[in-house]
């Protein structure tokens, strides 16, 4: 199992603080049974700046260390960068970092909103050669209430990486309910834990995994982990016909 999105690089954003937060970290994913994490720490935000070949160099020394450790787990490169008018300038000063180097690449919107730009920031990011993938679109409060812009956003060639917390409650009942309802419209194409810890923000990788087998059978289950496998090796990955989410009269809860 392989978790694409991950604070535990220590001491550059507010995931692992310490070497053995990151151990810590690392033996829980383990007992999860994740054998690789894509480490993808903020990066134009909240005054934290995390170029390419800072993370890359952290990425290593965390490696060095699991394998003193004899942690069976591998730490890729990854980033998580704000979207704002400095993506496209960092893209070409090769300051992003890609998801393991590959052609995908995270992209955080404000937990409020939906800046006017992101179609457009998205389309320039796709000319360049870069498939975007908005990360946590459930946690969005915009997009929450207008689903139609997240379909707009996925039919123009945006992916999508829900958290595996909010299907399995830690967020709430409303986002619960809304990433269900983006994933009954193909508006989710990965899943990933978002950990910052092992306490508040914990993987709840596997626990989203029987969520899913649970609601919508094995086969789908197995479709979200080998998408995960094929972006970490830049191939090509599944995704379905992005439908409208369906308006509801009353707000179901499942």
């Amino acid at each position: 199992m392989i978790d694409i999105h991950c604070h535990i690089l220590p001491g550059i954003d507010d995931g692992a603080q310490t070497i053995e937060d990151s151990l810590e970290m690392a033996r829980r994913a383990v007992q999860e049974g994740i054998t690789a994490i894509i480490a993808t720490p903020h990066h134009n935000k909240a005054g934290y700046v995390n170029p390419k070949e800072e993370i890359v160099r952290k990425c290593k020394e965390l490696n060095d260390i699991l394998q003193s450790e004899n942690l069976p787990l591998e730490i890729l490169p990854g980033q998580e960068p704000a979207i704002g008018g400095e993506l496209i300038e960092d893209f070409e000063n090769k300051r992003l970092q890609t998801l393991n180097g590959t052609q995908y690449l995270f992209v955080e919107m404000p937990s409020s909103q939906v800046p006017r730009y992101t179609e457009r920031l998205l389309f320039d990011l796709q000319l360049k050669g870069i498939v975007p993938i908005i990360v946590h679109p459930e946690r969005n409060r915009e997009l929450l209430e207008n689903p139609e812009l997240l379909y707009q956003l996925v039919k123009k060639g945006a992916l999508t990486q829900l958290t595996a917390g909010s299907l399995t409650g830690r967020f709430g009942k409303k986002i619960r309910t809304f990433s269900f309802d983006i994933l009954n419209s193909n508006l989710v194409h990965l899943i990933a834990s978002d950990a910052h810890n092992i306490t508040t923000r914990a993987f709840h990788l596997q626990a989203a995994y029987e969520e899913i087998k649970k609601t919508y059978g094995t086969d789908m289950q197995y479709l979200f982990m080998e998408n995960a496998e094929l972006l970490v090796e830049g191939q090509n990955i599944y995704k379905e016909m992005p439908q409208r989410v369906k308006k509801k009269k009353f707000l179901g809860i499942f």
